[in-house]
Order: C-alpha cells, then sequence, then structure tokens
C-alpha cells in the first residue's frame, strides 16, 4: 500500500505530520512510520491504544508511550530545559489530564519548553492566584477545562498573553460530552480567547506553537 505522506509540511509551515493512530491498524501503523523515519529522527501518533503501543515497542527501542494521552513518540526525543517555559498548561481538575498531556508531550516533541499545572480550576481558585508568578512568566497560556469550563475566562482576566481554551468531555448531566464547556468558552466575556474542539490537545498545541513561531 501507499501511503502520501505529507513529507514537507515542515518545511512549508514549521511542523511535521503526525499520525493519528486510533483508528489504524497495526501494519498501517508500522508502515506509515517507517515511512516517516525514512525522512525524519522522530514521529509523533496521537490517539494511539495501548495495545498498539506494546506492539510497535516490539520494533522500536527508542519510543516513548503517555498511557493517560495516549501519546507515542518515536525516535530522538528530548524534552526542553529551559527553566522558564515559554507554554503553561492549566486545568481545572486531574480529571483532565489526558488532554493535558497531549499538549505538553506535542510540545515537547516540538521541542518547546513547556510546564503543566492541573487542579487550579474555580472551585478553588486560590490555587490559581499561588501559581500566578510562574504563568506571568510564560508566553502563551493553554486552559482546559471541563463541567462549566469556567477557568480560560479567569486566566484570561487575569493575564494579558495569548490564551487558549480547550474544552474537556469531563462532567456529568448537562456537562456530559465537554459541550457546555465548549459553549461557555466561546461565550466567555474574556476578550481574545482562543477556543479549540472538545479533547483537542493536539490541536491546542499546535495553535500555541504557531503563536510563538510566528513571532
Amino acid at each position: 500500500m501507499n501511503f502520501n505522506i505529507d513529507h514537507n509540511r515542515s518545511e512549508r509551515i514549521g511542523f511535521p505530520e503526525v499520525i493519528y493512530g486510533s483508528a489504524k491498524s497495526i501494519e498501517t501503523l508500522f508502515n506509515i512510520v517507517e515511512d516517516v523515519l525514512h525522512n525524519s529522527e522522530k514521529v509523533l501518533i496521537t490517539k494511539l491504544q495501548k495495545e498498539k503501543y506494546i506492539e510497535l515497542s516490539k520494533k522500536y527501542n527508542d519510543i516513548f508511550y503517555d498511557g493517560v494521552s495516549k501519546t507515542c513518540i518515536i525516535g530522538n526525543f528530548k524534552k526542553s530545559k529551559k527553566q522558564n517555559p515559554d507554554v503553561v498548561i492549566l486545568s481545572g481538575g486531574t480529571s483532565d489530564e489526558f488532554v493535558v498531556n497531549e499538549i505538553y508531550y506535542t510540545l515537547s516533541f516540538l521541542g518547546i519548553s513547556v510546564n503543566k499545572h492541573l487542579d487550579v480550576g474555580v472551585a478553588g481558585v486560590h490555587r490559581l492566584f499561588e501559581k500566578q508568578e510562574q504563568i506571568s512568566k510564560a508566553k502563551v497560556i493553554v486552559v482546559c477545562a471541563g463541567f462549566e469550563g469556567a477557568l480560560p475566562t479567569v486566566v484570561g482576566g487575569l493575564f494579558p498573553q495569548p490564551v487558549i481554551a480547550v474544552p474537556v468531555s469531563v462532567g456529568y448531566g448537562v456537562a456530559k460530552g465537554g459541550s457546555t464547556a465548549l459553549n461557555s468558552m466561546l461565550a466567555s466575556c474574556a476578550n481574545g480567547i482562543t477556543v479549540t474542539n472538545i479533547d483537542n490537545g493536539y490541536g491546542a498545541a499546535i495553535a500555541a506553537y504557531r503563536i510563538l513561531k510566528g513571532k
């Protein structure tokens, strides 16, 4: 089978094509990974099920997998050690971690220095205030929240940096599925917030990357 991999994407827009792992068979993944690694030293796979990671790990020694976000990196991968991160990720609660980690490892894959703070939601907003000094040093802030999705509005009213809001499919009743958080973020009274699709951690990471590289 021939695959039409976009090998010139990095030269064209600054970041490589990644592999969406969830809907692909292990045979297809092997073939695509091989194709990518012929032209690049590393490859990022998102939404990869654990059983597929296990099969890939039998062939590739230089492989990383985060089971929370189902993010996989094959090849030469080193996280930035910059003291003050360019991107800070905030989340309302630890239940948002699967989205937070997808953002964190995508940006790390791209060589961006990043830090994350979970459990700083509006139910205990003093926890956010305790992180203000650290957050203020970042160039971009990404905020993940489920339930009513109010955290990005609070952050957007406190900090001047670009704010990317990610609605998370965490909650119950009317909050179930993330639609309430999405609508809340879209209707935010904090001016200039960018909102991604529900659970779209990868998209948020790339938005932050574009902002940083566009300066």
